[in-house]
């Protein structure tokens, strides 16, 4: 179908108002205008019941946590790891601020959001690394944030989503935390995919293959680095015994292909998954409830198969 008419609604406003391709900034420019973009689409942040600030140890050095609370809920309440998106060099736990407190309240759980550390100045596997050292220190920790280890899930969009996908693996090789379930909105899964959508989008107004390869230029320091499948989890030797999984993809997007390549590879290999297009929509929707009806309808529908799954 077309692009839909909020989104092109959006895309005429970018045209009228000159906007650069974040890949034509420099890594500064880009991280603020993205920030500024996504603060803009996302709607008015959600109140929760608290919102603390924590520090723990990473890999790499102190390893920054913010964690969300809803006004109420049990004594211990599922937990969610949310990944932001950014193409693993722009982000940071505002970039997803939105998105996790309206996951929050909408799931009834304890969301925590990790500061991961970003490339060039942190190429891959520093990001992962993070990722599986947040994972681990929450299981370990669950009870004293009010949580419950045994109800985990790890949601991420875009390369957050491929960071959800390669904990997956992580915890499946490492034997834990286990991990409940896996939320995967349109996420990267191949450093070299040559699919229809890549090649199909090239919209400078949106985000597009150019975009795609300025991310994973910035990722890998060595591009042989992208067969590892912590980088691109579609190259994994087989998905059998992952968690059951919800995948998201955008019509209008180039990484549409490689995420639902990548549903089916885990719906081949026997893991549960229900896979959602949402046509008409491009790359970054779902980060738009505020101006996308479809970005909201894409998270409600993430809320329930999340709250079914931690119940």
């Amino acid at each position: 179908m077309p692009l839909h008419p909020q989104a092109e609604a959006m895309r005429a406003q970018r045209a009228v108002a000159g906007v650069p391709p974040l890949y034509t900034l420099t890594l500064a420019e880009a991280r603020a205008a993205d920030l500024a973009d996504i603060r803009a689409a996302a709607g008015n942040p959600e109140p929760v019941g608290s919102v603390e600030e924590l520090t723990v140890d990473g890999p790499g050095g102190p390893l920054p946590l913010r964690v969300y609370r809803p006004e109420t809920g049990g004594a211990r309440l599922p937990v969610l790891l949310y990944l932001f998106g950014g193409g693993w060099t722009l982000g940071s736990p505002d970039t997803g601020d939105a998105i996790c407190r309206r996951l929050t309240n909408a799931v009834g759980c304890l969301t925590v959001s990790v500061g991961y550390r970003l490339a060039p100045e942190h190429p891959f596997p520093a990001a992962v690394h993070d990722v599986i050292a947040a994972a681990e220190w929450i299981a370990a920790h669950a009870a004293e944030l009010g949580g419950d280890a045994a109800r985990l899930a790890v949601a991420g969009d875009s390369a957050g989503g491929n960071l959800a996908a390669a904990l997956t693996l992580a915890a499946r090789e490492r034997g834990g935390p286990a991990i409940r379930h896996q939320l995967l909105v349109y996420p990267n899964t191949d450093h070299a995919a040559d699919t229809p959508s890549v090649r199909e989008h090239d919209d400078p107004l949106l985000f597009n293959r150019r975009s795609v390869a300025w991310y994973w230029g910035h990722y890998l320091a060595d591009p042989a680095d992208g067969a590892n499948p912590l980088a691109s989890p579609l190259r994994a030797p087989s998905p059998a015994g992952l968690p059951p999984a919800t995948v998201i993809t955008a019509e209008y997007d180039p990484l549409r292909d490689e995420g639902e390549a990548y549903a089916q590879a885990l719906r081949a290999a026997g893991v549960p998954v229900e896979l959602r297009r949402y046509d008409g929509m491009p790359h970054g929707f779902f980060a738009m409830a505020g101006v996308l009806d479809d970005g909201r309808d894409a998270q409600h529908y993430a809320a329930d198969r999340l709250r079914e799954a931690l119940r």
